[in-house]
């Protein structure tokens, strides 16, 4: 909206400003904002600049509707850009007097206020930047402009420099310069506002034609970059909004083919998604599925070959063929799955990411506004911006009144960031104004708080910052420590299968040949007999290698991530599914994900005595020891413990009393009620509408427009924030006026002498004593010290407007100056306002604990809030430590090792601080799971083991780096997640532990019968085994993977990384379960002609089907018996809500009856009769009292009997990290010397027996990288950015040149201080830690530093910080002296449980 004006350096005068009131209409063209051309200004002077600040004795007459319409910019209170651009006041009072005309839609926001605490009149909190000192902005006036490498390119990026055939003046590399970091050299040498509208062709008013196709001729950087004093086109005349249904002539095929090109529309490459026989490909290609296609292969060849190659007897069918297609269809069955899984799960995501991407923008095209796609917008287009808009594509501020953006999401940084138009900014440089403030950059994936304008869009697609960030989260995913440890497995069965395999073959070809001598078999009948050795001999590697594992694994993941989105988790990456379920530590965010994100009154106090939801405010427990507290906490002025609900409290007062607090509420309010049906019920500032959110619900209000209207507002007293209070006077129906005041609560009481008392009889007021005010004080400093915001509400009653004693506003006799009224008056009510906790929060939390799962908060709120949130959910403890981001990120790797175990809350943290805390969680060996919505989470998101997003508030970014989105963003869907996680890892153990059983015994059982028979003939044939390995293994592994995780999974810890995938306890029930199977087959086989008496050849044509009969039995028991993993007993728990296991146990016992009956060719069986039927049965169900005795066989004894070359044993590696070190300087350089000789030389420090822990960095780093932390395990391998100095860092003070010396001169030192006992390690606590505790120090101790707390529960003796991490195994999250004292779970004071051995093979 600056006219050509705006290009000389005079300024024209403010216009006043204009609030429109739109209680009475409801008319949608409202909130479009006023052209500009048709407002005169005629009656202002133009010395006002809008740095002045509007006092309560300054309003004037003003519509009922009208409230504050100022925005309070004073100077201090103005925002610092992380990238300490804004605008600096100079550049703003040269052009002092721009005007704004906020619509409908802005109102609210522009005056989104924590106004009664204070702040300046915006929802953000303005503090200066803590990650400025890096980046361009720090720059002076003439450094910017004589940058030469303001627009050079980053290597990597040189391609985005060259563009073929450019018709424009930059290229999309050039134009990318100007942000991350944002660049003013850049912005200066791309000659400005002025330069970009040339060189992008384009028109900062009309903006891009709609009839552009292929531009002719060229523009040059030097035409576009040297400034011209030529006429600025003409003023647009933007009419309404056309929205482009119909396709006007710029959209034919070319429409802006020269700019797509060149620049890219704004859409993303859509990543490729995979086709069914892609991801059947990937399925397939798997360890296990490969070695069964050799199986199947060799099989299918050798059974064709029997089929079509040999005579049969008459009667007997020609079905040898059956096996190796039946091992393909079992392949085939696992491939289809996994991929069609896979590729339902790929569309959901999309689908869900398509719903929430594409939506329409307003763009000025030929001089009109039109809405369009997101998608559809170019470089050079001109778009408009309005309060709540997410900006889709980064580009240079045109013009703007009053734009702030919050960037959190993009950038990280919480405050709102005040833009200046590019012009203003630009004139700023060239002025060498102070640049600290200036910021023209508008970045993609930004909001809009507050105020109207437009931008020129310079970046689109995959060159602005949101769609650079986008495609770098593009990966693929890595294999699942599942599958690791599942391939591991498959490997070792297969050596052992073929080991069994190869000596059975052996043992039967030696066999063959004794025999073969005097053999009268013919050629034929003996190359046969041959071949029946080679196919038993098959048989055992098919029989020892585990079809159903695969499918297994696939189903489990399956059937848990669809019954996840059913409990609100859309699992993105199968692995975190597993993942999760051995998690040791979560950290959460607070805003949203544990709370509500929505500012609500949650207790209150009306006069001294009717108070609600005290619950809030429990009084601080008494100290636990010699009273001792590090930190005063204020008691709650509580005695009665009847709490009442804030219903009950209505309930209770008198009508007139409710009446006041009503109108209070409702006359002395700038929010207005939203959209009907809309995601908020009222817009304002957060204070305000928690306040009529309270009268809605509890008090009876109507519609605020009406309740308003209805009133007869005589005076309005904006809100101050000198005085910290608003308020409204009134002329009620008796001819009397009142005024209604609110306000910072102990500003407040101070302006009262009376106070309502009796609130439940009548409305009565009495002066108000000394014992009155102390408990007010005392309410009021509970909440305080429970982190709620306190607002007062007062009022006074008058006779007449303005009153007798008052002085009249020198601009209007009929206001009074609140000063003089200010006093006398009557207290009415103090109310509590917090950002309450989600329902099922406490549970959760309480869940996680009792599973062992340590759960932290991380969050960007002050230390108060999070203190009190995190009291209030149990995440803090006592023992627990609360520390603020900008201590944590000074500390030490050793100090972090030492505060870190028992950390439960990180306050005011930055993402860089999150993710520095998650990556050193898994350096520690935690498994961490992290919740996060912003793009600036996207770090610690990817960093994490599991990454949690937010559905509903979570950026696309964010979602992308995620593996799990909690389409609720409820805390509570963590615990469903941590519980499915556990089933799945479950099933698949339920499953192995099944399978193995049959692979012993099966393999077994075909040896020994092969081995001894005369015809070396399995007593199971191959079909029989197939029928049991193949068939009735997918069924058990389809049956095992759909029990539903049932809550007694949450009363165990996590499984370590290192567990073992078998553990100790599985093979207890493996090995005594084979045991039986084998005794049981083995004496039907050998001796069951002699004890079941069988002497006819019936009857012992019936043997062999009789032990195929009674072995399958036992299988189908035993999989009821696999159910359970752990020590009890009942195997039935639950099983009625698992119909499809139901289902599976009678399809198999049908399949087996069937077989026996009716199958009798092809798996060469006998019918059995009734008694035959019983033996099979009984013996199968004896499985189940074999699995009672196995599980009464205490670990321990089993432990005590494994010999210990079987026992994993602990090879620790010797790593010597940098931070144990005190290099000195002169160390330092004979270090990087040797390893330059050993670089160019080799020699004896190859033969070193510990390893440097970064040796690349000697090569490719300045000496003072040796004090940067280590990478992650598989996170981002360089940080991109310096650790913070801290007193050990080691700067590198000499040049090179003269650097050679220096071992040399100082060797001798080091000699002599080794003789006298200096050693580089072992350097002692106190002075060398940046943070001066050592790891005894105490409650008080810690407390005296700056930016830590502890529980004020803790004992003064407790020890606090964690021992050195080689003093104890494992995670320091799974120890009970490395955690706080937890209420329930493991590491519960009170539990018996944390002697449970952690490491393998429990």
């Amino acid at each position: 909206m600056a006219n050509t004006d705006a290009s000389n350096a005079s300024s024209r005068p403010r216009a006043p400003t204009i609030t429109i009131d739109t209680s009475a209409t409801n008319d949608p063209t409202m909130g479009d904002s006023v052209p500009l051309g048709a407002i005169q200004d005629n009656n202002r002077p133009a010395t006002y600049s809008n740095t002045d600040n509007v006092s309560p004795t300054h309003s004037r007459q003003q519509s009922q509707e009208l409230r504050n319409a100022h925005s309070f910019d004073s100077k201090e209170s103005r925002p610092t850009s992380p990238h300490n651009i804004s605008s600096p006041v100079t550049a703003w009072n040269s052009n002092a007097g721009l005007l704004n005309v906020p619509g409908a839609r802005s109102r609210g926001n522009s005056v989104d206020s924590a106004t009664d605490n204070g702040e300046s009149n915006s929802s953000g909190t303005y503090v200066p930047s803590s990650q400025g000192d890096t980046l361009k902005g720090d720059l002076g006036p003439t450094e910017i402009m004589n940058d030469k490498d303001a627009l050079k390119p980053d290597p990597g990026t040189e391609a985005d420099f060259e563009v073929e055939n450019n018709k424009f003046a930059f290229s999309p590399g050039q134009l990318a310069k100007l942000y991350n970091p944002k660049s003013l050299s850049a912005f200066h040498a791309l000659g400005g506002l002025d330069g970009l509208e040339k060189g992008l062709r384009s028109d900062r008013r009309a903006g891009l034609s709609i009839d552009e196709q292929q531009l002719d001729g060229v523009v040059t950087f030097d035409e576009a970059t040297t400034p011209s004093r030529t006429e600025s086109p003409q003023k647009s005349s933007p009419n309404g909004v056309a929205h482009t249904d119909s396709a006007p002539a710029g959209s034919k095929e070319n429409a802006f083919a020269d700019r797509k090109r060149i620049f890219s529309d704004n859409r993303l490459p859509v990543r490729k998604p995979k086709n069914i026989f892609q991801l059947a490909w990937m399925a397939y290609n798997d360890k296990v599925l490969i070695l069964l296609t050799c199986a199947a292969v060799i099989s299918l060849a050798l059974g064709l070959y029997q089929t079509f190659g040999v005579e049969h007897e008459p009667g007997e069918p020609a079905v040898e063929w059956i096996e190796g297609v039946a091992i393909i269809v079992a392949i085939v069955i696992v491939v289809v799955v996994g991929a069609a899984n896979d590729w339902q799960k790929e569309r959901q995501f999309v689908k869900l990411n398509k719903k929430k991407e594409d939506r329409t923008i307003k763009v000025v095209r030929s001089g009109t506004t039109r809405e369009i796609s997101v998608y559809d917008i170019f470089v050079g287009d001109v778009v408009n911006l309005e309060p709540g808009d997410m900006i889709p594509v980064d580009g240079i501020l045109i013009q703007g009144h009053g734009i702030k953006c919050d960037e959190s999401s993009a950038t990280g940084e919480s405050d709102l960031l005040k833009k200046m138009s590019g012009e203003e900014a630009f004139k700023a440089i060239e002025r060498h104004d102070n640049l600290k403030k200036v910021d023209p950059f508008i970045l993609s994936g930004a909001k809009v708080s507050e105020g109207v304008g437009s931008f020129m869009v310079t970046a689109t697609g995959v060159h602005s910052s949101y769609g650079k960030t986008m495609m770098s989260l593009r990966e693929d995913s890595e294999v699942t420590p599942l599958q690791n440890k599942l391939n591991v497995l498959a490997t070792y069965i297969a050596k052992l299968g073929g080991a069994a395999a190869l000596l059975l073959f052996v043992v039967l070809f030696i066999e063959f040949l004794v025999r073969l001598k005097g053999s009268p078999d013919t050629p034929a009948e003996k190359g046969q007999n041959f071949l029946n050795i080679l196919i038993v001999a098959i048989t055992v590697i098919v029989v020892a290698v585990p079809e159903g594992l695969p499918l297994a694994v696939t189903l489990a993941l399956a059937f848990a991530t669809t019954r996840m989105l059913k409990d609100n988790n859309l699992v993105r990456l199968l692995r975190s599914c597993e993942t999760m379920g051995n998690a040791t530590t979560i950290c959460s965010d607070k805003t949203g994900t544990l709370t509500q994100n929505k500012m609500t009154v949650v207790a209150g106090s009306l006069g001294t005595a009717l108070r609600f939801g005290d619950h809030k405010l429990k009084a601080a427990a008494p100290p636990l020891d010699d009273g001792s507290k590090g930190k005063d906490v204020a008691e709650s002025p509580v005695e009665n413990p009847n709490d009442v609900s804030a219903p009950e409290f209505v309930a209770t007062l008198n009508r007139d009393v409710k009446d006041v607090l009503l109108q209070s509420i409702i006359q002395n309010t700038t929010a207005f009620e939203g959209e009907a049906g809309g995601p908020d019920p009222f817009i304002g500032s957060k204070t305000e509408t928690a306040l009529l959110g309270f009268a809605r619900d509890f008090l009876g209000m109507g519609n605020v427009a009406q309740e308003r209207s209805n009133a007869n507002i005589v005076q309005v007293i904006p809100f101050d924030s000198a005085i910290k209070c608003s308020g409204a006077v009134a002329k009620l129906n008796d001819g009397r006026y009142r005024m209604y005041v609110k306000g910072a609560s102990e500003i407040l009481l101070g302006m009262c002498d009376k106070i309502v008392t009796d609130a439940n009889k009548e409305l009565v007021e009495t002066s108000m004593t000394g014992d009155n005010r102390e408990t007010l004080e005392q309410v009021i400093t509970t909440y305080a010290s429970r982190s709620l915001r306190t607002i007062g509400l007062i009022y006074r009653d008058f006779e007449s407007w303005p009153p007798a004693e008052s002085s009249k506003n020198e601009d209007d006799p009929s206001q009074a100056v609140f000063k003089d009224v200010s006093k006398k008056m009557t207290f009415l009510a103090v109310v509590g306002i917090q950002d309450p906790l989600r329902e099922s929060v406490r549970e959760a939390v309480k869940d996680c604990q009792h599973a062992g799962v340590y759960v932290r908060m991380v969050t960007g709120d002050n230390v108060l809030t999070a203190k009190a949130i995190a009291e209030d959910c149990g995440i803090l403890v006592p023992g627990g430590v609360v520390m603020e981001g900008p201590t944590f990120r000074k500390l030490s790797k050793r100090d972090m090792d030492a505060v870190i175990p028992k950390l439960c809350v990180l306050a005011r943290s930055s993402p860089e601080d999150k993710r520095r805390l998650v990556k050193r969680l898994k350096e520690l060996g935690e498994t961490v799971a992290v919740t996060g919505d912003g793009t600036n989470d996207a770090p610690a998101l990817k960093t994490a083991d599991v990454g949690f997003s937010m559905g509903i508030a979570g950026t696309e970014v964010a979602k992308e780096a995620s593996a799990i989105i909690l389409m609720d963003d409820n805390f509570a869907s963590i615990v469903k997640a941590l519980l499915w996680g556990r089933a799945v890892n479950d099933a698949v153990k339920k499953f192995l532990q099944f399978q193995i059983t049959v692979n012993i015994t099966a393999v077994l059982l075909t040896f020994v019968s092969a081995v001894s028979s005369d015809d070396q003939t399995s007593v199971l044939t191959a079909v029989q085994l197939l029928w049991v390995n193949l068939i009735m293994d997918t069924f058990a592994a389809l049956a095992l993977a759909t029990d539903p995780p049932t809550r007694s999974l949450l009363d165990r810890k996590p499984d370590p990384k290192s567990a073992p995938l078998i553990t100790l306890r599985m093979w207890k029930m493996i090995i005594g379960q084979a045991i039986y199977q084998l005794v049981v087959t083995f004496i039907l086989y050998f001796a069951g002609e002699s004890i079941l008496s069988y002497h006819s050849e019936h009857e012992r044509e019936q043997l062999p089907a009789l032990v195929f009969n009674t072995f399958v039995w036992m299988q189908i028991f035993n999989a009821l018996n696999n159910r359970r993993l752990d020590n009890r007993f009942n195997v039935f728990e639950g099983i009625t809500h698992n119909w499809f296991f139901i289902i599976i146990l009678a399809i198999m016992i049908g399949g087996q009856t069937m077989i026996i009956f009716v199958g009798g060719v092809a798996f060469k069986v006998t019918r059995l009769n009734g008694a035959q039927w019983g033996y099979s049965i009984v013996l199968g169900f004896l499985s189940l009292p074999v699995g009672v005795i196995v599980r009464l066989i205490p670990d321990e004894l089993v432990r005590k009997c494994v010999p210990d070359f079987f026992r994993r044993k602990q090879t620790p590696e010797l790593t010597i990290s940098d931070d144990e070190y005190q290099w000195n300087q002169g160390l330092l350089e004979i270090r990087d010397e040797l390893a330059f000789l050993r670089k160019v030389r080799g020699g004896r420090l190859s033969a070193m027996k510990f390893k440097v822990q970064h040796p690349k960095e000697i090569f490719t780093k300045s000496r003072s990288s040796h004090s940067l932390p280590g990478t992650p395990n598989n996170g981002p391998q360089d940080d991109g950015s310096q650790a913070p100095p801290t007193p050990n860092s080691r700067r590198r003070t000499r040049s090179r040149s003269n650097s050679a010396f220096g071992p040399a001169t100082v060797m001798a030192g080091i000699v002599a201080g080794s003789v006298a006992g200096w050693s580089p390690i072992d350097r002692g606590h106190g002075d060398n830690d940046s943070i001066k505790f050592s790891r005894d120090a105490t409650k008080q101790d810690l407390e005296a530093q700056d930016g830590i707390e502890v529980h004020p529960d803790t004992k003064s003796t407790d020890p606090i910080l964690a021992p050195d991490s080689s003093e104890y195994r494992g995670p320091p999250s799974q120890n009970m002296d490395t955690t706080p004292e937890f209420v329930v779970g493991p590491f519960s004071g009170h539990s018996g449980d944390h002697s449970k051995p952690t490491g393998p093979g429990t």
